[in-house]
C-alpha cells in the first residue's frame, strides 16, 4: 500500500490516504542543472538543504522574517523558506555558496572574513547572497525616484521647497 492508514476516519476503521502528489522539475543552483522529483509541498529552502545537500542556505525562523533562508531566484531576492520549489520550475538560483568564482570569494565574502563577521553564521545568507540583486535594484531606484506612483501621485515626484 503506497499511502498511510487514517485511524480517525470513523470507528476505528482504517482509511487510505493517498501519498502526497509529486512533480519532475528542473533548477540550475550555483550553475549546475539539477533534476529532480519533489513532493509539491517541500519548499525550496528545504529542497536545496536536504535534497541537494546546499546548506549554506539555513532554516531559521520559517515564517521569511530572519533572513538566514535568503537566495537569488532568477537574480531577485527571496526567502526560499516561502516558495514552493514546484512554482520555480526551470528557474536559476544563486546561494550563498555560489557567490564565489572557484576559490575567489565574492568581494562581500571576503570583506566579512577579513572583518570577522561571521559571529554565528545565520545571517550570512541574508547578508551576502543578495549583493547583485541590490547593486541592480540601486542602478534602477534613481529612475524610480523621479516618476510618481500610484499611491502618492505626482506630487511626490517633485520636491518641495522650503518648509511648507
Amino acid at each position: 500500500m503506497d499511502g498511510t492508514p487514517n485511524i480517525t476516519a470513523g470507528r476505528g476503521e482504517a482509511a487510505f490516504v493517498p501519498p502526497p502528489p509529486h512533480t519532475e522539475i528542473t533548477l540550475t543552483v550555483n550553475g549546475d542543472l539539477e533534476r529532480l522529483t519533489i513532493d509539491n509541498r517541500a519548499t525550496l529552502l528545504d529542497v536545496l538543504r536536504e535534497r541537494l545537500g546546499r546548506t549554506g542556505t539555513k532554516k531559521g525562523c520559517d515564517h521569511g522574517q530572519c533572513g538566514a533562508c535568503t537566495v537569488l531566484l532568477d537574480g531577485r531576492r527571496i526567502n526560499s523558506c516561502l516558495a514552493l520549489a514546484v512554482a520555480h520550475d526551470g528557474a536559476e538560483i544563486v546561494t550563498v555558496e555560489g557567490l564565489a568564482d572557484g576559490d575567489r570569494l565574492h568581494p562581500l565574502q571576503a570583506a566579512f572574513i577579513e572583518r570577522d563577521a561571521f559571529q554565528c553564521g545565520y545571517c550570512t545568507p541574508a547578508s551576502c547572497a543578495p549583493p547583485s540583486a541590490c547593486s541592480r535594484r540601486r542602478r534602477t531606484a534613481g529612475r524610480a525616484r523621479r516618476r510618481p506612483t500610484f499611491p502618492t501621485g505626482p506630487r511626490s515626484a517633485t520636491p518641495r521647497s522650503g518648509s511648507g
